[in-house]
């Protein structure tokens, strides 16, 4: 559902955008996007339809997948002003995948520390063995001599 955040917010921002009512854009977005959030989507297009108050069903949304409170937080907002959602939307859509950006780029950063660790395990020891251990033991004999 994380995955799909970013593209249903531009969906419905689109949708919502073109004048459609809110239960006819959320019904067209849940049966483009498919599952997991589709038939989420597809539920509440069908309560909004009947004429279950919007605040209700997004903030129902929001509180039965944790994943989705940004979507439903933003639709719940709008749908109480009045403002349009689309702009809302549009900068969820470009926040979510800023972060899924930056997520990845951690991870592959710290795969690079991940992989090089290994390495230093196994030519740290063969570097003391061939340069530090026997600087050492020329160092010690000719002490030793000079004893």
């Amino acid at each position: 559902m994380t995955r799909q955040l970013p593209l249903t917010a531009e969906l419905l921002a689109a949708c919502l955008g073109s004048a459609a009512s809110p239960a006819l854009a959320v019904g067209a977005v849940g049966r483009s996007v498919g599952a997991p959030m589709g038939p989420r989507l597809v539920a509440i297009s069908a309560e909004l339809a009947l004429g279950a108050p919007p605040e209700v069903c997004w903030t129902r949304l929001g509180e039965e997948r944790p994943a989705l409170a940004p979507l439903a937080g933003c639709l719940v907002r709008t749908s109480l002003s009045g403002a349009p959602a689309a702009e809302a939307l549009t900068g969820l859509a470009h926040g979510r995948r800023a972060a899924a950006g930056r997520a990845a780029h951690t991870r592959i950063r710290r795969a690079g520390v991940i992989a090089t660790a290994p390495l230093g395990l196994c030519f740290l020891p063969a570097f003391v063995l061939i340069s530090v251990v026997p600087v050492v033991i020329g160092l010690t004999t000719s002490f030793a001599k000079g004893i």
